[in-house]
């Protein structure tokens, strides 16, 4: 009954829908099919005001249809005629409503996809700004664990060095040695830090020789017996780095702060974990009130792979800090 819509472009097929409903019209009355062909003068034009004209065209064509199967005698009466004219009328009343709600749907859209893209591009700015500020505590971290340690330990060594040049000659050169030694240490390090080194002079399985010898050198510059029970574990590159780290800033502040004449350095593996205890002698301090920054940055280290740090001291009773990671599937 109706056009093939397929073959036919939209004005093509609404003209050919149009004369079809005054053929019909005219043959038997096409005021109900009128009624239900309205839709698809709002579905295949272009705007309200080509969908009000050529539904209009297309009333006028039903009602003419009628008039002349009634012999060109008009009667406003006819059923048809009232069908078609409150169709049309009721067509323009809701397809205008309509149009008017799919604008509003679309506006509504516009300004949501324009608030989701506002969000994005804050939400990338803050993820930018986020992962600049954990750069930078990161090597922040990096910087005090390692070259400030560095610089301290040879400040300290420098200033005793020139102190006993005259009287302690002997001494003197091996402080010396120890300098040069903890400037090559700091240079390697600098060049991991910019990144034309690999990180860590580490070596696989390394880490109990890499503590022996940390604590060695920490007995020679400080004169502070240190005593150590290091097995041979094994962890992943950040795993190895981080006990070192945690074994440097505990003997940086035993060195600073402790005034400690014996440290106990201990490194085992307990089923699924690593344990790294240091233990001092000295004066101790309160921990609540103690908060520095190497500890946090030995708590966040530590906390980014799974593990955790617990100090255990109070003033006049030494320290203990127990470093606990997991093992990750690593023996």
């Amino acid at each position: 009954m109706f056009p093939d819509r397929r073959l036919l472009s939209p004005p093509a097929y609404l003209a050919v829908l149009t004369v079809v409903l005054g053929v019909m019209s005219y043959l038997r009355g096409g005021a109900a099919l009128f009624v239900v062909s309205i839709p698809q003068f709002w579905i295949f034009t272009r705007s309200p005001r080509w969908a009000i004209a050529q539904s209009g065209v297309a009333a006028a064509a039903t009602v003419l249809g009628g008039i002349a199967a009634l012999g060109w005698q008009p009667d406003i009466n006819d059923g048809n005629f009232v069908v078609t004219v409150v169709g049309y009328a009721a067509s323009v009343a809701l397809g205008l409503f309509v149009h008017r709600l799919l604008e509003r749907g679309e506006e509504r859209a516009r300004l949501l996809s324009a608030e989701l893209e506002a969000a994005r591009r804050s939400l990338a700015e803050a993820h930018q700004r986020q992962g600049a500020t954990e750069e930078r505590e990161r090597l922040a971290r990096e910087i005090h664990d390692t070259l400030a340690q560095g610089f301290a330990s040879i400040i300290v060594l420098a200033e005793a060095a020139r102190a006993g040049l005259d009287t302690h000659p002997a001494t003197s050169a091996q402080q010396l040695l120890s300098i040069e030694r903890t400037a090559r240490e700091n240079f390697a390090e600098a060049r991991v830090l910019v990144g034309s080194a690999p990180q860590s002079g580490l070596s696989q399985g390394s880490i109990a020789q890499t503590l022996r010898r940390t604590a060695e050198r920490f007995g020679e510059n400080t004169g502070i017996t240190v005593s150590t029970e290091l097995d041979e574990v094994n962890g992943d590159q950040t795993t190895r780095i981080a006990l070192l780290r945690c074994t440097q800033e505990s003997l940086a502040n035993v060195g600073k702060h402790a005034n400690a004449s014996t440290v106990g350095i201990v490194l085992t593996r307990c089923e699924d974990v690593i344990e790294l205890e240091i233990t001092d002698d000295g004066r101790g301090f309160a921990v609540d009130t103690a908060e520095g920054f190497g500890l946090v940055g030995m708590r966040r280290r530590l906390a980014e792979l799974g593990g955790e740090l617990t100090v255990t001291s109070s003033p006049g009773s030494g320290t203990r800090v127990l470093a606990v990671l997991p093992v990750n599937g690593q023996g």
